[in-house]
């Protein structure tokens, strides 16, 4: 018997949407360039993003002596999940670029350029386009450029409403200025700056809480409501799920703005990005194996979306402080002599900044 022609199969018989694909990443250029300097280098039609390291006009000049480029990676693990349920997805690209510049000026860089990865099952432009005008708004607060990215069409990967996140920032710095865990020494500050909530770890538990404990996401719970800050307005109440979503505080900014101030004392010792493994497990790691982290764990207010998570979940103390920030963000180890200068510069930059401990003899651990 004659054999059947086969039909003539195209990409989008295999759910690949090249046409709208097309169409989305071309119309993100006015977006990317909000975040563009005079930096980076037009190159239009390129298969890679161009930036100058140095940049020799009087007003932007940039001129490094000893450069080191400093690179990370990071994604927004399952907050993207929540961000599905509630149908909000630009805190999400906030999230992205904060995970990145934060670690970043840890070690003391300037971010210089940002590339971000999307993979969806399907091209839904709405929703893209939020989570890129979210990636946007996290570079312009952090004072970096989106230099490019990728949007993966992946249908037999990812489930309809599925989605992942991942991102990469390039920033570079001084060698002689770039941090060394060596440099900590006995009687220094430690600064800590207040996170705006969750940020962008633990959200695996956070998830498991609201199943288990049947919260609805669109519920309000009026303990969980913010305070007016002075002089303004009291916030307009929230749904449980907006709360979760809040973004991650951007710390990159003030921190570059801090150091640019000392460019020949080391003031601060030590940084650490409060993520996974809490106060304990990332400040720790700033710390030299001949000194210790002695920490109050009073002295600054856990934010009431901690209290609400570990209630509604049963959770105990302990497991708290290692999964979740509890309301510090971002710590900086800092010289006595310049700690109280160091806090109202912060202050001044619109940090919420306590200072939460001090260093001495051990053997590298955080200690309460």
């Amino acid at each position: 018997m004659p054999t059947a022609k086969p039909r003539r199969l195209t990409y989008a018989d295999a759910g690949v949407e090249l046409d709208a694909k097309d169409t989305f990443t071309e119309g993100l250029e006015s977006l990317m360039r909000r975040t563009y300097g005079p930096r980076v280098v037009a190159n239009p039609g390129g298969f890679a993003g161009l930036f100058r390291l140095d940049y020799n006009q009087r007003l932007f000049a940039r001129n490094y002596k000893d450069p080191v480029l400093v690179a990370c990676c990071d994604g927004v693990g399952t907050k993207v999940k929540l961000a599905s349920q509630v149908g909000v997805f630009d805190t999400v690209g906030i999230d992205l670029v904060a995970m990145n510049v934060n670690d970043l000026v840890v070690q003391g860089a300037e971010p210089l350029f940002f590339l971000d990865y999307i993979a969806v099952p399907t091209v839904d432009k709405a929703m893209l386009t939020d989570l890129v005008k979210g990636v946007v708004e996290g570079c312009r607060q952090a004072g970096c450029a989106l230099l490019g990215g990728e949007t993966a069409n992946m249908p037999d990967v990812y489930a309809p409403g599925d989605f992942d996140l991942a991102g990469f920032c390039v920033g570079v710095v001084e060698l002689k200025r770039a941090s060394n865990p060596t440099r900590v020494r006995v009687g220094d500050v430690v600064l800590g700056l207040a996170s705006s909530g969750i940020h962008s770890n633990g959200y695996s538990l956070v998830r498991k809480v609201v199943a288990e404990a049947g919260l609805d996401l669109s519920a309000h719970h009026p303990e969980l409501d913010e305070a007016p800050k002075r002089g303004r307005r009291k916030p307009a109440p929230r749904p449980l799920g907006r709360v979760l979503l809040e973004p991650t505080r951007i710390y990159a900014g003030s921190i570059t703005r801090l150091l640019r101030n000392y460019r020949v004392k080391n003031v601060i010792s030590g940084m650490a990005h409060i993520t996974g493994s809490g106060l304990s497990g990332n400040l720790g790691r700033a710390l030299p194996p001949t000194c210790d982290a002695r920490i109050d764990r009073s002295s600054w207010p856990v934010p009431p979306v901690f209290t609400f998570l570990q209630r509604h979940g049963g959770i105990a103390d302990g497991e708290m402080g290692r999964v979740f920030n509890m309301g510090i963000g971002y710590c900086l180890i800092v010289r006595p002599a310049f700690a109280e200068s160091v806090k109202e510069q912060l202050q001044r930059l619109g940090e919420t900044v306590y200072t939460i401990g001090e260093i001495v003899k051990g053997k590298g651990q955080v200690r309460d």
